[in-house]
């Protein structure tokens, strides 16, 4: 099975501002939900959480909520004490690829014990204030896939989508 992460990460590292993403990326946000689509997503708590009440759980998409709290409920998700446990869950089920959507702490983890192979990257171009940054992923990787957008009415940055496959 394919573990992916999806992110988009400013030029400054800065992938979230006080539980929300700090820019408007309508096409990153469709890419995001088309990319996803019927797969499993893991999710951490706090990340879950900042998912608009009315779009929880993502639709079309087994989530999968990663908590140390054993008495934390999300309604029409799985919670996970683990993200080897969400993994397992995934891979039980037969995915393909599993997608590791957030936020910072997961991200990091999963960088960290190198269980993402495959890096779905929205570079936003810009320098945006945050609170939550992604984590450093080292040189191991090479892009298989790129696509530029231009800053325009809709997106108050210019933004390059990229697959990376680690190496």
């Amino acid at each position: 099975m394919i573990i992916s992460a999806i992110a988009a990460v400013a030029e400054n590292g800065v992938i979230g501002n006080k539980g929300d993403l700090p820019w408007q990326l309508p096409d990153d946000m469709k890419f995001f939900q088309r990319t996803t689509l019927n797969h499993h997503i893991i999710s951490g708590r706090r990340n879950y959480e900042s998912i608009p009440e009315q779009f929880r759980p993502l639709r079309d998409r087994v989530n999968l909520v990663v908590s140390r709290d054993i008495n934390f409920k999300a309604p029409g998700a799985w919670v996970c004490a683990s993200l080897e446990a969400a993994i397992d869950i995934a891979r039980v089920a037969d995915q393909k690829e599993v997608f590791i959507i957030g936020g910072g702490q997961l991200y990091a983890e999963a960088f960290e014990k190198k269980l993402v192979t495959r890096l779905y990257l929205t570079t936003v171009h810009g320098k945006p204030k945050g609170d939550v940054k992604f984590p450093d992923i080292g040189k191991g990787w090479k892009e298989v896939w790129t696509e530029k957008h231009e800053k325009d009415a809709r997106h108050q940055y210019a933004f390059t989508f990229k697959v990376l496959a680690a190496i």
